[in-house]
């Protein structure tokens, strides 16, 4: 039995919340041909892709194995992938690898050739339906500001806009805070944990 899609927003829904926003009519489809609609969709998307960019415990992953090509050595860079560095606990100082020609490029040693799998800390970018409401509520909140400074110019109408982006944001936070377990001692995924001062240590000679 399929469980019920209440608190799923696609993005047909967040463009009619931020057509409504501006004070235009709500839409059945994402016509392009409408240029509303297109200025609306556009700006969703890249504010979609902005705000993943930050990292959140949705879509980050640590210590993510890549794997080098068994003939050229190399490793290409994964295309819904928004940041890659490689995991601190596994590689230390090993590497430094960038994004560069839809591959890998270690700029420490100057190469696109790897010899071991590299262990790295991903943030991936997801379609807005499989982006947390909390977080979808925060990245329509902010398109909508910003679609009402393209399309009206209306100071009042933008103060409004940037109340309820912060306040959603502060939601989106909450939630963050609480899905992360994040604690002063490190991650909770098993790895770059803060090791604590013991005493035994400073004693052993």
């Amino acid at each position: 039995m399929p469980f019920p899609t209440y608190a799923v927003s696609t993005e047909l829904d967040a463009v009619n919340q931020i057509l409504s926003s501006v004070g235009q009519a709500p839409v059945t489809t994402l016509d392009l041909q409408n240029p509303e609609v297109a200025i609306v969709l556009t700006t969703l998307r890249e504010i979609n892709k902005q705000v993943q960019a930050e990292g959140w415990v949705f879509n980050t992953e640590r210590h993510y194995e890549l794997t080098p090509d068994s003939v050229t050595k190399e490793i290409s860079y994964p295309t819904n992938v928004l940041q890659i560095d490689t995991n601190t606990s596994q590689h230390f100082d090993d590497y430094n690898v960038v994004r560069r020609g839809g591959k890998l490029y270690d700029k420490q040693n100057h190469t696109y050739q790897f010899d071991e799998p590299i262990y790295a800390d991903m943030v991936w970018y997801f379609d807005f339906t499989d982006v947390p409401p909390a977080i979808q509520a925060y990245i329509t909140a902010r398109a909508a500001r910003m679609c009402a400074t393209k399309m009206i110019g209306d100071q009042e109408i933008n103060k409004l806009l940037a109340e309820q982006e912060l306040q959603t944001r502060a939601y989106a936070l909450e939630y963050e805070c609480n899905q992360g377990d994040y604690t002063m001692f490190g991650f909770r995924d098993g790895q770059n944990y803060y090791t604590s001062y013991q005493p035994f240590q400073a004693l052993a000679r």
